[in-house]
């Protein structure tokens, strides 16, 4: 980058918010899915959502490849800059601009961590449904980008059914305002729902509008034990055809029962074969009538045993214990891939069936877990890329996880995004003429194609 350049950004946005050095933007060169590191050119953070704006627009000027960062929790290669590219972080743009408890709202600017968030608004007898995995350390912004999940996507649904309105920039800096405060809205294009899960290749976020619910007033947990792995699928898609919807249904293997309670010590049962999560909330007598019927379903088919939370306080261990799934696999190995082909519900014991088998087949690790009560499942392959022989297995196994998913009516991803990791995929899930017209759109948006090329669509 030409010093001229270089000192127009340490304008806009200070020398000490300006990272040029190569080992502070090594720092920024990956995301946490398995992908070579790319090295940016320049790193920023502004102070303020203007200067955001004119940091665009400069880059748009200039041709240069601009990718927003969060937090950088992202799965699947979303914010790997491009080479000499900028790349941008919003963890300055932290503040909650409003929390509205008459109409059930909130603005945000998008660098607010979640779990934050949540609280802030939990504190005000408020409740924000989504929950991704990432929660403790992942940007609201980053969520929406990415359409976020999380454990309690199976009930409340997952970010875009909480997006309002997202004021954004465009490659010239301009705001484009879309979505409001009101319950209902139609006015115009639903640019805000373009916005959701575009993971920053149409525009950079400005602010969000974020709805908000009442918390439900009363909440069972309980843990269902299996001695086989088919009957803990089979009672997950029965308790669904019950038209039970609980809050949570969460599914754990062997495998990742033994290594999440070594890990994080919540006293899970180590001999079973696979156990579910479960919670049911909603008014008082609503959660007595569900959970009852859920205990009922889980012996029929086959529960060894069900253990029901005492109290909030063993309720929270076995869920911080199940949140701490992935970090508790990744100390196994060097490298952990975690996948999240999706299926429909009725599905979960075909595909979990298949996992078996192409662990098998592939002569790998897979531990097993994941929102198994919306089809979000989350086989984790556990390797060492430095070994290629046994890379060379992960990456077929990876491909045939794909494929069973598609073949059972699933999709590439529940809710980790496509970025680069899965871009060569997506003509498998929907058709050239998708692919087309999804660059065509992206074209008439960012005609030089800075906003963060590369990602979902290919170049």
């Amino acid at each position: 980058m030409n010093d001229a350049l270089l000192k127009d950004f340490q304008a806009l946005v200070g020398k000490d918010n300006v990272m040029e050095s190569e080992a502070d933007r090594f720092s920024y060169a990956y995301d946490a899915a398995v992908l070579e590191p790319v090295l940016p050119g320049l790193v920023v953070r502004p102070q303020s959502r203007e200067v955001l704006g004119k940091i665009v627009k400069l880059c748009n000027e200039h041709g240069l490849p601009l990718t927003v960062r969060g937090s950088g929790t992202n799965l699947s290669g979303g914010v790997i800059p491009s080479k000499g590219g900028v790349v941008v972080l919003t963890n300055a743009l932290n503040k909650i601009i409003e929390i509205n408890e008459a109409d059930l709202y909130a603005v945000v600017e998008p660098g607010v961590i979640t779990a934050k968030f949540a609280a802030e608004v939990a504190a005000r007898g408020l409740f924000y449904p989504p929950d991704p995995g990432s929660q403790a350390v992942s940007t609201l912004g980053g969520n929406v980008a990415e359409n976020a999940g999380g454990l309690r996507g199976l009930k409340y649904g997952v970010t875009k059914d909480y997006v309002m309105g997202v004021d954004f920039f465009d490659v010239d800096g301009e705001i484009v305002k879309s979505g409001s405060r009101t319950v209902k809205c139609v006015t115009g294009l639903n640019l805000a729902g373009l916005m959701v899960g575009s993971e920053g290749t149409l525009g950079v976020f400005e602010k969000l509008i974020l709805k908000l619910t009442p918390p439900p007033l009363a909440a069972k947990a309980m843990m269902a034990i299996f001695d086989d792995v088919n009957k803990a699928s089979e009672t997950v898609a029965a308790i669904i055809a019950a038209k039970i919807v609980p809050a949570t249904l969460e599914f754990m293997d062997n495998f990742t029962i033994r290594t999440v309670e070594d890990f994080a010590h919540a006293g899970l049962p180590v001999d079973a074969k696979a156990l579910l999560l479960i919670e049911v909330d909603g008014h008082p007598g609503q959660v007595a009538d569900e959970a009852e019927k859920v205990e009922t379903i889980c012996k029929r088919l086959g529960a060894t045993r069900i253990q029901v939370a005492k109290d909030a306080e063993e309720r929270n261990k076995v869920w911080e214990a199940r949140r701490a799934a992935l970090s508790a696999l990744a100390r196994v190995s060097p490298t952990t891939v975690l996948e999240d082909a999706t299926v429909p519900r009725s599905q979960i014991p075909a595909m979990m069936h298949a996992l078996e088998g192409i662990a098998g087949k592939y002569k790998l690790t897979i531990g097993t877990f994941g929102h198994a009560g919306d089809g979000n499942l989350h086989p984790t392959i556990l390797t060492d890329r430095r070994n290629t022989e046994e890379w060379h297995r992960v990456e077929a196994a990876i491909d045939e996880i794909f494929d069973v998913a598609l073949s059972l009516g699933g999709t590439l991803s529940g809710e980790h995004g496509i970025g680069l990791a899965k871009s060569k995929y997506m003509e498998k899930e929907t058709s050239r003429a998708t692919i087309l017209y999804s660059r065509r759109l992206k074209k008439a948006l960012d005609p030089k194609g800075i906003l963060n090329p590369g990602k979902i669509i290919g170049e």
